[in-house]
């Protein structure tokens, strides 16, 4: 009798139920899910307790070097450290129309020059896939397309086929047919992801997972996605043309906030080498509210060019419009501006845009803000002027990282004013705005040279 109840008690200690729709765990089955509200959703998940593991000192372990394999995408191999390691999995998310689908097509298009490749299609018939790869111009060859959305059955294929390389679009159509949810759903996607990367490990095959975006921009799914995976990768950029941006999030084999840059043209994704040439072709100089700005993304350093239009406003409150910064940090500069510089704002529709479709979250990015903003509202044109800074509250403005990689590609173009912060440069926002002749250093406060 005791040894009864003493199973009993260890069969309900190993139990646990998860929502087949949300994947909430409890060790207690109820009819219906606490989180999601489903009704008989929980199910009996397998065991908690398992076999203890083999043991060994860390110092007895040898450390195995993983080989990297080029991919023959070179700002691909830039943002993965320099190649695709065998067995790793990558999750490339970003918004749709981005091109997502148009770069794993090209890439598997490469890879499959020194290897098999696999490109399961969970979204796109064989013949759009087609259609695709022959606007891009792509042989195919060496690439083996799977129209299936059953993850077993991409598994079997692969198994079968040996490949280098196994892409899956996406990993949100796809479902295991033994899980209860459709496709989608966070346990389907979970249980899908952990499949793939079994085989990833067992088979020493690279498997690229491509992840659809939610409305705040984050990928879909459950978050330990995310740390499921050995790289994310993120690819942004304006839908309607422009530069494309490609980040690591996420690197177990090397640097994060790497970025690697495309344009999207005619044949698909095109490598860019000089991101800095591309980004201020068009720089116009002599016109009012434009600065060069240095910014630097992981190893790379880019100029970019900073845009701001001032103008009068009748509305009760004035609109602050921002794109590829964020809109608070204007917000902020803004009264530093009124504050300790005497430039009011109050009354006055402040646009401010980064050119090429960048998406900056450098804090040096203050400064050429705070320098365009106030060239436009007083209408008086920089030299070709390059700066860099971050502006505090209180106006003072703060020296940054990367100095010198910044001043060195700067001195790229030969800009005729360089404002920065440091023993050489600027301390605080009135000594800028004075240099750049927008001040009256006179003043003690600062008044905008109108």
């Amino acid at each position: 009798m005791a040894n009864t109840l003493y199973r009993k008690a260890r069969r309900k200690e190993a139990s646990e139920y998860v929502c087949s729709g949300c994947g909430f765990a409890t060790p207690r089955w109820m009819g219906f899910c606490p989180q999601c509200r489903a009704e008989s959703s929980l199910e009996l998940s397998q065991s908690l307790h398992g076999s203890v593991a083999e043991s060994r000192p860390l110092s007895e372990v040898v450390a195995q070097r993983q080989r990297r394999r080029a991919t023959g995408l070179g700002e691909f191999d830039r943002v993965l450290g320099g190649g695709m390691v065998p067995g790793s999995v990558i999750l490339v998310g970003g918004e749709p129309g981005v091109g997502k689908s148009t770069l794993l097509l090209q890439l598997a298009d490469s890879v499959a020059r020194h290897g098999q490749v696999v490109l399961a299609s969970a979204e796109e018939s064989g013949a759009q896939v087609a259609l695709r790869a022959e606007r891009l111009s792509l042989s195919g060859d060496g690439v083996s397309l799977v129209a299936t959305s059953e993850v077993a059955s991409i598994v079997r294929t692969a198994s079968a086929l040996d490949p280098v390389m196994l892409v899956v679009d996406s990993i949100q159509t796809v479902f295991c047919d033994d899980i209860e949810g459709s496709p989608g759903g966070l346990l389907q996607v979970r249980e899908s992801a952990s499949r793939f990367i079994e085989y990833a490990k067992r088979s020493g095959v690279a498997v690229v997972l491509v992840g659809h975006v939610t409305k705040e921009g984050s990928i879909a799914g459950p978050k330990t996605l995310e740390h499921m995976v050995d790289v994310v990768m993120y690819l942004e950029g304006e839908g309607d043309g422009g530069l494309r941006l490609l980040r690591s999030l996420k690197n177990r084999y090397g640097s994060v906030n790497q970025v690697g840059v495309f344009t999207m043209e005619d044949k698909g994704m095109v490598e860019v080498s000089d991101p800095s040439g591309v980004l201020v072709e068009g720089h116009r100089t002599g016109a009012a509210g434009t600065v060069l700005f240095p910014v630097v993304e992981g190893r790379r350093s880019m100029l970019c060019e900073i845009q701001a239009l001032v103008v009068s406003s009748a509305l009760p409150q004035p609109r602050r419009s921002v794109k590829g910064l964020d809109s608070a940090r204007l917000h902020q500069l803004l009264a530093v501006l009124e504050r300790h510089a005497g430039v009011s704002l109050a009354e006055a529709d402040v646009h401010v845009n980064v050119v090429g479709g960048l998406r900056l979250r450098d804090p040096a990015l203050d400064l050429p803000v705070a320098l365009a903003v106030v060239s436009s509202v007083t209408d008086r044109p920089l030299p070709l002027t390059a700066a860099w800074g971050e502006v505090g509250l209180t106006g003072e403005v703060r020296a940054t990282t990367h100095a010198e990689r910044r001043a060195a590609e700067a001195g790229r173009f030969d800009p005729e004013l360089v404002v920065k912060p440091g023993s050489n440069g600027v301390a605080t926002v009135q000594e800028a705005l004075a240099i750049a002749g927008l001040l009256d250093p006179r003043s003690s406060r600062g008044t905008a040279v109108p």
